[in-house]
């Protein structure tokens, strides 16, 4: 692996349940996973372990303040670097971050997957590709819901009551105005074949410059 190179860094944004996941898996396959280094903004929530319970079911988790963004442009800046970053790791249950990390290797491909990647100026200057996945809000919902009870242990009700109060006035707000940053958008992530060529292509081509 030569080191002269810079990183390429993709970013994959879009709302909560839209995909981003499914296309990120798509670059991760076609690419090559042993070339990509997968850096999900959900890992840099802020950690609430020194808040009382009763005022963590007050905080916005779907509001930019809530993510630690200053700790994730330096961690992408060191990879850019070729240097070797510890990962936070967030645990959905308790609203708190582990003491746990995950040692990111450096790859001449980054991946950065969140819901609200492009709307901070900071990240959207380190991004050479930026992915916007759109998809209806039926559909986002029922695959949030879905995943927050199977894998996050919440009731029906919490999930929906968050999504009323949090999840669509933030993604009005700050996820869809984003959308005008994106390089590529992508509809039906990544079961849209066209789109998908055109990102892979994309990359082979920096890749190859």
């Amino acid at each position: 692996m030569t080191k002269e190179k810079t990183p390429i860094i993709i970013a994959v944004a879009g709302g909560s349940g839209s995909g981003k996941t499914t296309v990120a898996n798509v670059i991760l396959d076609r690419v090559g996973k042993e070339k990509i280094a997968y850096i999900p903004y959900d890992a840099y929530y802020r950690d609430l372990s020194q808040l009382p319970s009763v005022q963590r079911d007050f905080i916005n988790f779907d509001h930019p303040n809530s993510l630690e963004t200053e700790l994730l442009v330096e961690h992408l800046k060191r990879l850019k670097k070729w240097q070797a970053i510890d990962m936070p790791v967030y645990d959905f249950a308790t609203d708190s971050r582990t003491s746990q990390t995950i040692r990111v290797e450096p790859q001449r491909v980054i991946i950065v997957e969140g819901i609200l990647i492009l709307v901070e100026k900071q990240l959207r200057d380190l991004f050479d590709v930026k992915i916007f996945v759109d998809t209806d809000a039926d559909i986002r919902f029922i695959r949030r819901l879905t995943r927050d009870i199977t894998e996050r242990g919440r009731s029906t009700e919490s999930v929906i009551q968050q999504y009323l109060a949090t999840v669509r006035p933030m993604h009005l707000e700050f996820v869809e105005p984003s959308k005008r940053y994106a390089d590529v958008i992508i509809p039906e992530g990544g079961h849209n074949t066209v789109a998908m060529d055109m990102v892979i292509a994309r990359v082979e081509a920096l890749l190859a410059s």
